[in-house]
Parts: C-alpha cells; structure tokens; sequence
C-alpha cells in the first residue's frame, strides 16, 4: 500500500468516525429529550363527555379507563343507552389521549428523522429508518 492509499483510508476513516460522533452526541441530546416527553406521556390524563353529557371519564395515555363520573341525568336513562353513553365517552378520551401523545411525540420524530442513518455510513448496516418505520407501522416505508 503506497502512502497515497494509506492518506485516503486515513481520510475515510476519519469521516466515518465523525459521522459516527454525529449520530452519538445527536442520541445524546435526544435521550433528556425522550425521557421528559415519556413522563409526560405517562402522567397524562384525558377527560371527555358523553354526547348527551351523562358521563364523564378520564383515561390515562393508554386509553385505559382511569375515572368514571355518573350525573343525576344518566340515573334516569335505560341501561342500554348508558352502556352507549360510557363507551362513547370512552373512546372519545382514549382518541384525544392518543393525538396527546402523538403531538407530545411529534418534535423527536422528526428530530430522528433527521438523523443520519448507519447506511449512511456503511451500506450494509442495518437501517434506523427502516426499523421505525416498521414499529410505526408505515407499510410504504418498511422493506421488502
């Protein structure tokens, strides 16, 4: 190997681990930044109201039932127009529980998004992007 060959493998190799210190320090920054957002996301509670305003719930990010509160007026309906109310009641706050997390979610998505990824610096390794999106569940995004 001639010291031509040796300064361009030099000059690689150093690319490549600033690339790599890169990625580290970003990881870094984002774990305060993921740990904040997953207590929030723990510690969140969400209330809705049954259309007819018979029931109020509370569920947890989870869209687990966590509360459930009966007023004078659901004492006065048949079971069956009770159960609706509730269910209703519930998936309206385990949806809104939902879009809470997502938007909590939403700025470090995108922080890893920009990421660069490890194919970025060695062809044959495994691709970040490709391995959120299949936790995500983005069937366009997912390899064959």
């Amino acid at each position: 190997m001639d010291r031509w060959e040796r300064e361009g493998l030099r000059s690689a190799n150093s690319g490549m681990r600033n690339q790599l210190d890169h990625l580290l320090d970003a990881f870094e920054r984002q774990q305060a930044r993921l740990t904040e957002v997953y207590r929030q996301v723990e510690t969140s509670r969400t209330q809705a109201v049954s259309p007819d305003n018979s029931v109020e719930v509370t569920v947890d990010a989870a869209g687990v039932l966590t509360d459930l509160r009966l007023t004078p007026a659901a004492l006065r309906r048949s079971p069956e127009q009770l159960s609706r109310s509730i269910v209703d009641a519930v998936r309206t706050a385990a949806h809104q529980a939902q879009q809470q997390a997502e938007a909590l979610a939403a700025p470090i998505d995108a922080d890893l998004d920009d990421l660069p990824d490890y194919t970025d610096i060695t062809p044959d390794a495994p691709s970040f992007h490709d391995i959120r999106a299949l936790f995500r569940g983005d069937k366009e995004d997912t390899p064959a």
